[in-house]
């Protein structure tokens, strides 16, 4: 394999960003923006929390080889191809749709990381239950630990709850980040004071998920009507959301999170004196979808 496998993440870089007051209109409220997609240029934002004590499990039980799943654009799927690597860890993924004529960057790389790609149908996704597709990949790869789509579950919600010990987080009012599994907002939720609020913008249809601590409250109304999906009005804002922060955001996760921030400001969701924290959960490597000019923002 002819990769770079660089340092560990460099959580010191993690830094705070305040977005300027001009941005929002509303100088009452400090709108701050926790950047995680500055710790390493592969294994950015959350997937290093969600994927740390999953691989050490993997370890710790001398298995081979990590498998999982994701879709063509995973940032799952990319951090964990890299991560297992680093680890001497085999790694294969399990891939939502048929195989396309053009391998997408994201598959590229993780293939270059060592990882073997299987692709499933839809139909096969959605004939089997998830614990039938997780049983039939258990018996298909006996010596590797499975680690479930996105780093969902225990030790992914344990590794998010770090996020919280990077700053002192107590002075902010309301935390927000976006809702796909909701692994990374309960691992938040669970680290912080009852009295903060934490808010999931939610990025997919469909969730009918309740949280499960009373501090919690998603927002369905920000998804651009599904996963992945954008429109001319969400890349308008990241890209003056760039220029006006150099904060690059990604239009899966992040730029719905600062797009529903936004609104939420202008339409005075927040009380006066709030004090409102943005987790950047990295992601950008996705972009490559997109136009140059934002597939090229790091």
């Amino acid at each position: 394999m002819n990769i770079l496998l660089t340092a560990d993440p460099d959580l010191s870089a993690a830094c705070i960003q305040t977005v300027p007051p001009a941005v929002y209109g509303g100088a009452d409220i400090i709108w701050d923006v926790l950047r995680l997609d500055l710790i390493h240029p592969i294994v950015s934002g959350n997937k290093w929390f969600k994927l740390k004590y999953y691989l050490q499990l993997a370890i710790e039980k001398q298995c081979t080889g990590i498998v999982t799943f994701g879709g063509a654009y995973s940032n799952h799927i990319h951090a964990t191809a890299y991560a297992a690597a680093k680890a001497s860890l085999r790694s294969k993924g399990y891939i939502r749709g048929e195989k396309p004529q053009q391998i997408s960057p994201t598959l590229l790389d993780a293939m270059e990381y060592g990882m073997e790609l299987e692709f499933l149908s839809r139909a096969d996704y959605s004939q089997r239950s998830e614990k039938e597709l997780t049983d039939l990949i258990k018996e298909q790869n006996p010596h590797s630990f499975l680690i479930p789509e996105g780093g969902a579950g225990s030790e992914g919600i344990r590794g998010a709850a770090e996020i919280a010990t990077l700053h002192d987080l107590s002075s902010y009012t309301h935390i927000a980040c976006a809702w796909g599994t909701g692994t990374m907002l309960k691992g938040i939720a669970g680290a912080v004071s009852p009295d903060q609020q934490i808010i999931g913008i939610v990025v997919l249809k469909g969730i009918r998920e309740s949280p499960e601590n009373r501090n919690t409250t998603l927002i369905h109304d920000f998804h651009f009507n599904g996963y992945a999906r954008k429109n001319e009005v969400l890349l308008k804002f990241m890209e003056e959301f760039y220029e006006k922060t150099s904060i690059p955001t990604d239009f899966v996760y992040t730029g719905k999170l600062m797009f529903g921030i936004n609104e939420l400001l202008k339409n005075n969701y927040f009380p006066t004196n709030s004090k409102v924290l943005a987790i950047h959960s990295g992601g950008l490597q996705g972009n490559r979808s997109l136009p140059l000019i934002f597939a090229t923002r790091k």
